[in-house]
């Protein structure tokens, strides 16, 4: 990028945040400190606990809450038969196998690795869209995919030589952060004629029944009751995750210019490491370090707009 690029990428960077209300800048705000803290809130729930039933118990209480964003919002619930077809692929992706893959992911490593790797989606999201949905990647992007790639390679290089190391939650936070990918690109080809938030609901309350049945399959002889800790946990992801962060997030998509929006994505796995290491005690390495800055500009580079293309993650 030449430096008239840059100054123009700044320029246009503090141009979108000058147009933002103050709802918005508010919104855009809680968002990424509510997604990015969530990661070391995740931890503390699933430390002692089993992360299914975790997250099984977190969704049966957050659905409720969706619901009444609905109605006070008098967004209707119904969802054509046509489309159910359509839509449970796209929960498959978007919700199903990212929920549960992802907290798996948190169990095994810290809440900052998982961080880093779960936002490596829209990388993942960048080429395969370049490779099976016709997307022109710039050389740009080019060089975001192969930071993302060696980040991905210095946090996996450690889990293996460590002795403790789980190369294993590496693999898993990958594997949800490419199926988010995927459904990310079903969204937005989707023909579903049917609000946003409805979607989300549905996707949910799929979810929802999923995440009951797994944990009564694979975790039945480990429920227990939460502990204080576990249940703040619980609470934080009913209300605020799901309660406030999927609407939100869907608003300021749409709402937003591109380059404010991104801003969130990236800074929510730094705020997820620097959450995590202020309040766990998570010891960063240098491969931490170096990891998040390379995913920061892989991002960067994946989704800010350059001036010739309209954004697409």
């Amino acid at each position: 990028m030449s430096p008239v690029q840059g100054d123009g990428l700044i320029s246009r960077y503090y141009q979108a945040m000058h147009k933002l209300s103050r709802r918005q800048l508010v919104v855009l705000v809680l968002l990424t400190l509510v997604w990015g803290l969530n990661w070391p809130v995740m931890k503390i729930g699933v430390q002692d606990y089993a992360p299914l039933t975790f997250r099984a118990i977190a969704i049966v209480l957050g659905l409720p809450v969706l619901a009444l964003v609905l109605v006070t919002q008098k967004v209707p619930f119904r969802l054509e038969k046509k489309y159910w077809a359509e839509f449970f692929w796209m929960a498959l992706f978007n919700m199903i196998l990212w929920h549960g893959l992802i907290i798996l992911g948190v169990k095994a490593l810290s809440s900052g690795r998982a961080a880093i790797l779960g936002y490596t989606m829209p990388i993942f999201s960048a080429v395969f869209g370049a490779l099976f949905f016709g997307n022109a990647l710039r050389p740009r992007a080019w060089a975001g995919v192969a930071a993302a790639a060696l980040g991905v390679a210095l946090l996996l290089w450690h889990e293996l030589s460590a002795l403790a190391g789980k190369p294993l939650g590496v693999a898993v936070a990958l594997l949800a952060a490419a199926t988010w990918a995927i459904g990310t690109q079903r969204l937005q080809r989707s023909k579903i004629e049917t609000p946003t938030l409805t979607l989300v609901f549905w996707m949910t309350a799929l979810t929802t029944v999923t995440m009951v049945a797994l944990s009564f399959v694979f975790e039945r002889a480990l429920w227990k009751p939460p502990t204080n800790a576990t249940w703040g946990a619980i609470l934080f992801n009913a209300l605020l995750v799901y309660g406030f962060a999927q609407g939100a997030w869907f608003y300021l998509a749409r709402t937003l210019p591109p380059v404010a929006s991104t801003l969130s994505v990236m800074l929510i796995p730094v705020v997820g490491v620097l959450g995590g290491a202020w309040w766990l005690h998570e010891v960063l390495h240098w491969q931490d370090w170096a990891a998040m800055l390379l995913m920061v500009a892989a991002i960067a580079s994946v989704l800010l707009p350059d001036g010739k293309s309209r954004w697409r993650p």
